[in-house]
Order: C-alpha cells, then sequence, then structure tokens
C-alpha cells in the first residue's frame, strides 16, 4: 500500500514552487510541536521563525544545528541574552535601545548578530516599528557604526491585517521605498544590507510582487495554529 503524502512537504513544495530564487521562505513554527519541524526540517527547510524566546530555545536544544533560527516577536530587552547565542536573525528591532542592547549581549557571547530595522507600515496601532522619519534619524545620528556586534541587514514591516489589496500594496511599496533610500544614503558600502522581511501567508506573493526579499510563511505550511 503506497504510503500517504506529507502534507508539510506538500504545502513547502508548493509555496516553495512560488517563490523566485532571490526570496528566502522563513517557516513560521510557533506554537508548532517538534514533530512537526522535523516533518518540514525532512523536506529540506533549514530557516524557522519563532516569536517566543522560551519556545525557540527548547527547539533549538532539541533540534539539528544546521537550522537557522530567527526570532520574529517582539523582543523585550531583559530576553535578549536567551537568543543571543545561537539566533541567526532579529527581524523586529524596534528601537535604537533594543540594537543597543542587542550589541552588549553579542560582546559577551562574542558574536555578531544580525538584525532587521522594523518600521511600522500598518494602520495599526498594534504593530511596532520605527516610523519612516524615526528611522532616517536613527540613522543620519551615526551611532549605530559604533556596535560592532549588530549587524543591520535590511529593513522588516506588516503590513495591515485587512482585505484591501491596494492597502496593503501600498504598505508594502513604501517599504520597498524606504529600503531603497536608506541603502543609496547610509548603507550603499554595506553587501549585507540586502533583505526586506515582508509577507506572510495571506499576503507573501503580493509583497513579493513589491520586492520582498524573505517571506513569513507559516500557516500555510504547518496549518492553523496551536493556541
Amino acid at each position: 500500500m503506497a504510503q500517504a503524502a506529507n502534507p508539510i512537504q506538500n504545502n513547502l513544495q508548493s509555496i516553495q514552487a512560488l517563490l523566485p530564487e532571490k526570496v528566502t521562505l522563513v517557516a513560521v513554527s510557533k506554537t508548532k510541536p517538534v514533530s512537526d519541524l522535523m516533518e518540514a526540517y525532512e523536506a529540506g527547510q533549514r530557516i524557522f521563525g519563532e516569536n517566543k524566546i522560551q519556545e525557540m530555545t527548547e527547539k533549538w536544544e532539541a533540534m539539528p544545528k544546521d537550522i537557522q533560527w530567527h526570532f520574529i516577536g517582539h523582543l523585550q530587552t531583559n530576553k535578549i541574552k536567551y537568543i543571543v547565542p545561537f539566533v541567526e536573525l532579529i527581524h523586529g528591532v524596534d528601537s535604537y535601545k533594543l540594537l543597543a542592547e542587542i550589541n552588549k549581549q553579542a560582546a559577551k557571547a562574542n558574536r555578531v548578530v544580525n538584525c532587521l530595522l522594523q518600521i511600522h507600515i500598518a494602520q495599526e496601532e498594534t504593530k511596532f516599528g520605527f516610523s519612516a522619519q524615526e528611522l532616517l534619524d536613527t540613522l543620519q545620528a551615526g551611532d549605530w557604526k559604533n556596535l560592532q556586534h549588530v549587524k543591520i541587514c535590511g529593513l522588516m514591516g506588516m503590513a495591515t491585517y485587512t482585505d484591501n489589496t491596494m492597502q496593503v500594496k501600498a504598505e508594502f511599496s513604501q517599504l520597498k521605498a524606504l529600503f531603497d533610500q536608506v541603502k543609496t544614503t547610509c548603507f550603499a558600502e554595506e553587501p549585507a544590507f540586502k533583505n526586506i522581511s515582508m509577507g506572510m501567508s495571506d499576503d507573501f506573493q503580493l509583497a513579493i510582487e513589491q520586492g520582498s526579499t524573505m517571506v513569513r510563511v507559516g500557516s500555510l505550511i504547518f496549518g492553523n495554529r496551536n493556541y
């Protein structure tokens, strides 16, 4: 009797088929058991995104060490030290204070931690991030250049949760334009500044059309979350 197809593997293959070569897929595995993550791992997925420190640390300890762990949640300064030893990329750096604290903890761990600066592009107060002007002011102040243990690798944003695709498209377009502006003015000599993390399960194709290089997809891979 033929073995039943693995739904997680099938889902991954379907999504990968839609992604241009330059776009990185972050499998958002928050609330999912290690067994589900291992199914994705065995299907070739190596980048996983989590939004809770303890959950990500437990999964890191339990799973193969060639996985890249991305922290995609709202990060509190007092929790940074727990993930700094192993995290590959922190998506949601929403203040200079947070960036400086990541640098401090990374120095203790003798690491350079990759970070994305989160921009508030949504028309929702619940989302975090720099405004465009705050970002420009922070970068032009230049203090970030003295942080030797963080590497700013691009920008991240979350669109408004709405069925209005024109609004979502406009928000993604706004983030791409801001990325292009700061790439030219502040990071022209920084090849690592190349990532625009935008787009999730319900809007990742739209995000790619607007210039996303990294999409964060969870429920389309693993099914609905277990809360």
